[in-house]
């Protein structure tokens, strides 16, 4: 099968990996051309334009950042560089990326006017997932082009769900990361509140992670805030971007998101002081100032 991967970032470059070790012949394309260059060494093409890069395959995979970010590597209007000038009619684009439902089937009805299949499948599984080819993918798109692109998403997700027609991909990726919110915040809340109060909140972790209050977030996180440090999963300021999708969609559609309204003001806080390429477990920092505990590891 040949694909063509489309933005090497921190999700991207991880799923291209995984498409070549699975035996795919890959071609990659990134706005800055060095971060090509690993795949290239595993085996991987690369092509000067997304349009040179959709010449010749089946299908594009895209996953980059934000709106305008999609619109120029599949469009590119005015350029002719877009990955609608190059692949043809037939082909199937699949994009990973995380935009507003409405773009999103905007763009999709320009792909199929010119016969060619669409299937937005927004993921969620950090950077861990990426790496280790086990993340949620959520999928809108007709079921044939859902068949189409399923076994590719095998390869980089562990659970791929079709949840309805184009643009319903990324309604489930703003519930996603509505529900991501609350659970972020309150496990920092309650980490600094145990910690504050005399516990050793180590133990707590321990304790509360085997009842209702365990989740994905706290054992994979938790750490991250009793040591005060937020290496990459998921950086703020790209979960910042997500959370002011899901306020317009929630606008939309007259929908109360007290949580989520809270936590942007404080991510763009903690965006402004210089924080928004951490992960986005940081919020822990916002809480733990507030209550006066020092930076560094929460000690007994």
């Amino acid at each position: 099968m040949k694909i063509a991967v489309l933005g090497m970032g921190t999700m991207g470059a991880p799923m291209a990996t995984n498409l070549l070790k699975a035996g795919c012949e890959v071609t990659v394309h990134n706005r800055t051309r060095s971060r090509e260059e690993p795949l290239v060494e595993l085996g991987a093409k690369r092509a000067a334009t997304p349009a040179e890069a959709a010449a010749g395959v089946d299908i594009v995979l895209s996953c980059v950042s934000d709106t305008p970010d999609v619109e120029a590597v599949l469009l590119c209007p005015g350029h002719g560089h877009g990955v609608i000038h190059g692949l043809q009619p037939g082909g199937l684009v699949i994009d990973c990326s995380s935009i507003a439902p409405a773009a999103t089937r905007r763009i999709a009805d320009e792909f199929r006017a010119k016969g060619i299949g669409y299937v937005d499948a927004p993921v969620s599984g950090g950077s861990e997932g990426a790496v280790k080819g086990t993340l949620t993918i959520m999928c809108g798109g007709s079921e044939e082009d859902f068949a189409r692109a399923e076994p590719v998403l095998q390869i980089i997700g562990a659970k791929v769900t079709r949840i309805g027609p184009v643009g319903c991909g990324q309604i489930a990726k703003v519930a996603n990361q509505v529900a991501i919110t609350g659970t972020f915040m309150a496990l920092a809340e309650a980490l600094t509140l145990a910690h504050r109060a005399g516990a050793d909140a180590e133990r707590v972790v321990e304790a509360i992670g085997g009842g209702v209050a365990g989740s994905w977030i706290l054992n994979n996180r938790s750490d991250r805030m009793l040591k005060d440090d937020y290496p990459l999963g998921f950086r703020t300021r790209l979960h910042r971007k997500d959370l002011g999708i899901a306020l317009e969609t929630a606008r939309e559609f007259q929908v109360p998101v007290p949580i989520a309204s809270l936590v942007a003001t404080i991510e763009d806080a903690l965006i402004a002081q210089g924080f928004g390429d951490e992960d986005m477990s940081n919020l822990a920092r916002f809480v733990r100032q507030g209550a006066g505990v020092p930076g560094g590891p929460m000690k007994a």
